[in-house]
């Protein structure tokens, strides 16, 4: 028995289902979890000293790679001042600063603790701006797990089969209306059943959360056009997209601007960190200042304040690592692409700049319903296949592939070896 079966084995004693959030526990997939000892660059090393290629990347923080030189010395200098401190510091306004200077539309900013309680947030802002109570999500959309998400959600959720969770009171999810991603008639019937009622529109810019989904071409500007038209806000959630696409994020990539946004991961450059802004007037509902109550005892935490300044400042400073990732994004989807028509295999692959997801299905992948038509066995074999030749993607089916600027072209070429020995085997 390895370590990390035996890691495993004491975890499952204490903690539900062994894993601190449940797609590491590789149910979906089946076998063992890996227990990860260090990370350095692209690799991911396990406690039995395994190396791995890392396409998980922290589930997306990591877009430089890991254990990055200037973010672990920014970390060090904050550490070594103090760990918190539950007063203000200059760390979040230079933060604040930025995002805002980053992504033109979000005039102020607040710093909270992960993409879940930014989400929460956003959402109970738009609801106090307007005046309003319901909402639209759409299928398949993950935007973390307070109560009145887990409604269709994707990611985790998706994966165990669970179209909702259990000990959500019917109360907290009434006011959730679900519309069908990519799909205008959905958003506008749902407007027309709920005149006047709907606060706002949530929406993942690209869905990353069943795999990865992209907009088609006026789905973003339509839903911009709805709200306006509606009086409703809306609202981007980027936790993966933002600073992944590029620096303003999908908002920049698409031109569409949202009301709110919600961020996490990248700006936080692996520490816990997530934040909600957009237009200044909505943000002013906000207490102090507006009757929206929102706290956090770690919010603004000087550590994690210290690590995402250092990732974004090098992001804003090196544009051409957007380039680059993108080239790579490219090389590693076109390269999968040419094996399934080579090999002519029931398979799909989606991405956009340094996101991918290859789904088992013969269908498009454009919604929920057709993202839910993959083999997840086969993509399980599949996972293992990869996993044994020290390649490490998300153990699910609906989980993204994230690229950092630390792979290189011999990874990319590396990956698609493996992925062409599988799909040979497998005929």
């Amino acid at each position: 028995m390895d370590r990390s079966e035996q890691l495993f084995r004491r975890a499952v004693e204490k903690i539900p289902g062994g894993v601190n959030s449940p797609v590491r526990a590789f149910l979906s997939v089946g076998g063992t979890p890996r227990f990860i000892d260090r990370a350095q660059g692209q690799y991911l090393y396990d406690v039995d000293g395994n190396q791995y290629l890392d396409y998980i990347g922290s589930w997306g923080p990591m877009i430089l790679g890991h254990n990055h030189e200037v973010i672990k010395e920014a970390v060090v200098k904050a550490v070594e001042k103090g760990l918190s401190f539950g007063a203000a510091t200059e760390a979040e306004v230079i933060m604040a600063e930025t995002v805002c200077e980053a992504v033109p539309f979000v005039e102020m900013i607040r710093m909270v603790n992960s993409g879940t309680e930014a989400v929460m947030s956003a959402i109970r802002a738009a609801r106090g701006f307007t005046g309003r109570n319901k909402i639209i999500k759409f299928e398949g959309c993950y935007h973390g797990h307070a109560d009145s998400m887990l409604v269709k959600a994707g990611s985790g959720v998706m994966t165990s089969g669970i179209p909702s969770s259990s000990g959500v009171p019917s109360g907290c999810a009434k006011d959730t209306l679900t519309a069908i991603y990519n799909d205008l008639t959905s958003v506008k019937t749902l407007m027309e059943q709920n005149k006047g009622e709907v606060a706002c529109i949530i929406v993942e810019p690209v869905a990353a959360n069943m795999g990865v989904v992209v907009p088609d071409r006026s789905f973003l500007q339509e839903l911009r056009k709805i709200c306006d038209e509606e009086g409703s806000l809306l609202i981007f959630d980027e936790v993966i997209t933002g600073f992944r696409l590029q620096l303003d994020g999908a908002s920049g990539y698409f031109q569409v601007t949202p009301d709110l946004v919600t961020y996490g991961k990248i700006i936080g450059a692996g520490m816990p960190v997530g934040a909600y802004g957009g237009r200044k007037e909505v943000m002013k509902v906000v207490s102090p200042v507006g009757s929206v109550y929102q706290a956090g005892t770690l919010s603004g935490n000087p550590v994690a304040m210290a690590a995402g300044l250092a990732q974004l400042t090098i992001l804003k400073q090196h544009p051409e690592i957007y380039v680059e990732l993108n080239k790579k994004g490219k090389k590693l989807r076109d390269g999968i692409a040419a094996l399934i028509r080579d090999y002519d295999v029931p398979c799909q692959i989606n991405g956009i700049g340094s996101l991918a997801c290859l789904y088992f299905t013969n269908e498009a992948v454009i919604d929920y319903e057709t993202a839910k038509t993959s083999d997840v066995k086969r993509f399980g074999a599949y996972f293992h296949f990869m996993l044994n030749r020290g390649i490490y993607i998300g153990p699910s089916q609906f989980e993204a592939m994230f690229l950092s600027y630390a792979h290189t072209d011999e990874n990319i070429q590396m990956t698609l070896d493996c992925v062409e020995q599988f799909f040979r085997q497998s005929k």
